[in-house]
């Protein structure tokens, strides 16, 4: 199982540590398309701040975060499990693990970004501000630029197993699955019902979305699920206790799309 994750706006302070070395990276095939936007990123923080500023879409209260892009290269590094945060990370709480759910974390986690392409939770990277959202001076939109170094490597990395998406729409443009390994993809949307006046509604929870997310992958680690495509997935969630609505899709080469329904956000 490959899962696939947006990373956090928000990052975690680096502390203390060796600096980041590109070439202990997993993917190794994107290293060249790394190395071209950490140039430009780092250029552009360190020569002009308000551009920078700019570029990143980074408010008055942000920047600082400019000047940290800029010593990327120096900076500490930490495990990416460790320096993205927020909701969805506090959800998924790889810090307290058991051991064996960590070893499957460090192989099937996979978190998309706009300045790594993707990395393993165990890759040691400096914390930085880059969306993938972002358009550079030089290389343009990232969710552009990545598609070509992705689709070079994912198939490989997706492996023969299931592939989970839990991607925002800003990183699954990096890379949309195709053919057979989109067969044996499923992305999961997360609506919350309620009943008004008798009458059941449903709506997307956006915030709480990170949440459920977190806590489904959580799950599945720690109950050592090995779904080898959808239907097998959808059956592992309903086990967990998920309320999954699934339908396969119609025509070949598509993926499946999978609505994991909750009565209570928390």
């Amino acid at each position: 199982m490959l899962v696939l994750l947006p990373p956090s706006e928000g990052k975690a302070a680096p502390g203390r540590g060796a600096p980041l070395k590109p070439e202990s990276l997993s993917l190794p095939g994107l290293a060249g398309a790394r190395a071209a936007v950490l140039d430009e990123l780092v250029e552009l923080c360190a020569a002009d701040e308000e551009k920078a500023r700019e570029v990143l879409g980074l408010s008055e209260g942000l920047r600082g975060e400019v000047a940290k892009n800029a010593e990327l290269r120096t900076a500490a590094a930490r495990p990416a499990g460790e320096i993205y945060t927020g909701v969805l990370y506090d959800a998924l709480g790889l810090a307290s693990l058991d051991a064996a759910a960590k070893r499957r974390a460090a192989s099937s986690l996979l978190v998309f970004s706009g300045l790594w392409g993707a990395v393993r939770v165990g890759d040691r990277i400096p914390s930085y501000r880059c969306s993938m959202g972002v358009r550079l001076p030089g290389l343009g939109a990232l969710g552009a630029y990545w598609r070509a170094p992705m689709a070079s490597v994912m198939p490989e990395a997706a492996g023969d197993g299931l592939v989970l998406d839990l991607r925002s729409s800003a990183y699954a443009s990096a890379w949309k699955p195709v053919g057979e390994v989109a067969e044996r993809t499923a992305s999961v949307r997360v609506l919350q019902s309620r009943t008004v006046d008798g009458v059941e509604k449903r709506s997307v929870v956006s915030h709480f979305n990170k949440a459920t997310k977190g806590r489904m992958v959580r799950d599945l680690l720690a109950a050592g699920a090995r779904p080898k495509g959808p239907a097998e997935l959808v059956e592992a969630l309903r086990d967990l206790g998920y309320v999954v609505e699934a339908e396969a899709p119609a025509r070949a080469g598509r993926a499946w799309s999978l609505d994991v329904v909750v009565t209570e956000i928390h």
